[in-house]
């Protein structure tokens, strides 16, 4: 009886071990690999465009994302976006400090900032800017927009109530229990 468990237990140490070797050892192409493959099925289910990211912490993928905007008509779920949130749940934490994100194309400008307000260690991407103005994707206008003076962007930008604005900052610097990020 006892020889059977020390087995039983042994054979599923064994397994768990093997399978934590197989995933650390992936590369970052194993890693990129996992990000075409989440951009691939997510279009093939029609949820949105070619676009895929994995996180990656301590060698274990801890978040998944494909492009949603026509499946979810959220023109914020990008594929980086969606895997920020799913990896952010999964570590119960609104930081990715640690983690290294794979995406299959370089970041748009809302998903860049994105990446940075969760500071994860490292970002690779697979396609470029280039890559996707090509195939009709192209961010280039969004970028020469930030330049450009209030007035002078597309979408007209003009301040308003600064005044009634200000005392929301105002309330957060008061506050004793805020949390920082």
């Amino acid at each position: 009886m006892c020889n059977n468990f020390n087995k039983k237990f042994l054979d599923e140490a064994a397994k768990a071990l093997e399978n934590q070797e197989s995933e650390s050892d992936f590369s970052n192409t194993d890693y990129m690999s996992e990000a075409v493959k989440s951009a691939i099925q997510g279009m093939n289910a029609n949820e949105g465009g070619p676009f895929g990211c994995v996180i990656v912490k301590n060698g274990e993928i801890i978040g998944r994302g494909n492009n949603k905007v026509t499946s979810t008509n959220d023109p914020t779920a990008h594929a980086e976006i969606t895997a920020i949130r799913d990896a952010c749940k999964n570590l119960n934490s609104f930081q990715l400090e640690g983690c290294i994100i794979y995406t299959s194309c370089e970041p748009c400008p809302m998903c860049l900032g994105a990446i940075y307000w969760a500071r994860p260690d490292k970002v690779y991407f697979g396609c470029s800017q280039k890559d996707a103005a090509n195939i009709g994707f192209d961010d280039e206008f969004i970028y020469k927009e930030i330049e450009l003076d209030y007035q002078n962007r597309s979408i007209p930008f003009e301040q308003s109530s600064r005044k009634e604005a200000l005392v929301a900052f105002q309330k957060w610097q008061e506050k004793e229990d805020k949390i920082k990020y």
